[in-house]
């Protein structure tokens, strides 16, 4: 029957006992191997992550370059701009700081400007009404 599968399969006796539950053929170096790919792999990664960190480094070199060309301001300094701001104006606060008013919102003197603009424009007779009151 051996001969008969030798034949018929052409030499792939080999695979042919391990699909059938064979025993595998133990290779001596087989750990020394696998330890020497590992270590490769290891090395491997090490290179790329270098590789990008170098690419990263450059980058930020060029992007800095055109923050100090333009005056643009990192992010980072930006947020640390503004959270040193809002602390030292709730310093002494209990309270959250009030959020900043736009111009032109809730000015006294900017509203009696208002209203003594649109008075001029109130014909004389309903003027009167309004300064008999």
């Amino acid at each position: 029957m051996n001969f008969v599968m030798k034949q018929a399969l052409g030499g792939a006796t080999k695979d042919m006992g391990k699909m059938l539950g064979g025993e595998e053929e133990k290779d001596p170096d087989a750990a020394k191997k696998e330890e020497e790919r590992q270590e490769a792999l290891r090395q491997q990664e090490e290179e790329r992550k270098a590789k990008y960190a170098r690419m990263e480094a450059e980058r930020e070199n060029i992007r800095q370059g055109i923050r100090d060309k333009y005056g643009i301001k990192k992010k980072e300094e930006k947020e640390a701009e503004a959270a040193a701001a809002m602390e030292q104006a709730s310093e002494g606060s209990l309270t959250r700081p009030k959020k900043a008013v736009p111009t032109g919102c809730g000015d006294e003197e900017e509203e009696e400007s208002i209203v003594d603009t649109v008075m001029k424009f109130i014909p004389a007779p309903l003027m009167d009404m309004f300064n008999k009151k």
